[in-house]
């Protein structure tokens, strides 16, 4: 597999992972704006999306691959970690917490077996039989 196709693989599960998160950051917003519910009240729905979406990021970023779905997927799950920490670090000038460290470990356990998932869903269906 060459090198080209591996990083803008992962820069799609990346992409895919963020327009997720967002589209569901705004649908969330609008519930709970409209609505007597609180974030504390759909938490587990919040957190379920989120691993959802590193799985999903994960598998796309194997699928496009096509090789290395471990690789793939935990790339992009630490591209994403990243993303976050510089964000939170340098916009709110906070440093992970032990529980986000967790969480963050959770995310790239589910990308990199999407990862795996993806290239061999992908490679089994492009096969000729």
């Amino acid at each position: 597999m060459a090198t080209r196709s591996f990083f803008p693989a992962v820069l799609w599960g990346l992409c895919a992972i963020l327009v997720i998160a967002l589209s569901f950051s705004l649908l969330t917003s609008l519930f709970l704006t409209f609505t007597s519910y609180t974030e504390e009240s759909i938490r587990w729905l919040i957190m379920g999306v989120a691993f959802l979406s590193m799985f999903i990021g994960g598998f796309m970023s194997g699928a496009k691959a096509k090789a290395k779905g471990l690789m793939a997927g935990a790339l992009t799950a630490l591209l994403f970690s990243m993303l976050t920490f510089l964000v939170q670090f340098l916009g709110y000038n906070e440093l992970f917490t032990t529980s986000q460290y967790a969480f963050h470990g959770g995310y790239l356990l589910l990308a990199a077996l999407g990862g795996i998932i993806g290239v061999n869903l992908t490679s089994n269906s492009s096969s000729n039989y």
